[in-house]
């Protein structure tokens, strides 16, 4: 979905700007350009990053958790 219409910016470029390290809206308007025009789309993009950080931070404890799990040796 375009959540940046001025600049026409999906949900999907803002979660791989996201997979590739940026993590604040001000990372998204300096690199994407995300609510530098009219505006009314920072709140829309500040939840597509929150929700995507989210979604990453509990990937990541999946993934240290189940490393961390002992392995059976018979």
């Amino acid at each position: 979905m375009i959540v940046c219409v001025c600049n026409n910016i999906s949900d999907r470029e803002i979660r791989q700007a996201v997979d590739l390290g940026l993590s604040t809206m001000a990372e998204l308007r300096r690199d994407l350009g995300v609510a530098t025009c009219c505006g009314k789309c920072h709140t829309c993009a500040r939840e597509v990053l929150s929700t995507h950080l989210d979604a990453t931070a509990s990937m990541r404890e999946t993934v240290i958790s189940r490393t961390e799990v002992p392995a059976f040796t018979n």
